[in-house]
């Protein structure tokens, strides 16, 4: 076997990625469990809905349709960081941001102090995880990044 044909098969094959670390699996985690909650929430408005339940159509089933919509892409976000797909973080950073005001919301206005810490702590932990040194890293390695 020629040493050439070595370097040229190893040449072929696609750079090796760099493993997930811990943080980006726990914010994966994280962000796919608000995605299935969301999700979820999109059924049951669906069979309340079917069920004939007092609400107009518009209000059920458009609710449930913008669950649906950006639950699933919440949820395919946390499975893509899971499974290390860099492009899950930027859904999963916007969406965090996105839920500190809701958690204002439920904190103040909706008198819904357990939710809306339990949404708080969940949305500062999840960015604390998708910004700590070692996702950065990861994320920097993915683009040649030194």
């Amino acid at each position: 076997m020629d040493p050439d044909d070595s370097a040229t098969e190893q040449a072929a094959l696609p750079p090796a990625r760099p493993p997930v670390p811990a943080t980006v699996r726990g914010a994966g985690g994280l962000v796919a469990l608000e995605g299935a909650i969301a999700v979820t929430t999109a059924i049951v408005l669906v069979v309340r809905g079917l069920l004939g339940h007092e609400q107009s159509a518009v209000s059920g089933y458009g609710t449930a349709a913008w669950f649906g919509i950006l639950g699933g892409a919440v949820l395919a976000a946390g499975i893509g960081l899971l499974t290390g797909r860099r492009w899950g973080r930027a859904i999963a950073v916007i969406t965090q941001i996105l839920m500190l005001p809701v958690a204002w919301s439920l904190l103040t206005d909706s008198h819904q102090p357990v939710y809306g810490a339990l949404l708080g702590v969940v949305a500062i932990a999840t960015l604390g995880l998708l910004f700590a040194p070692a996702s950065n890293r990861w994320m920097t390695e993915g683009y040649g990044v030194e």
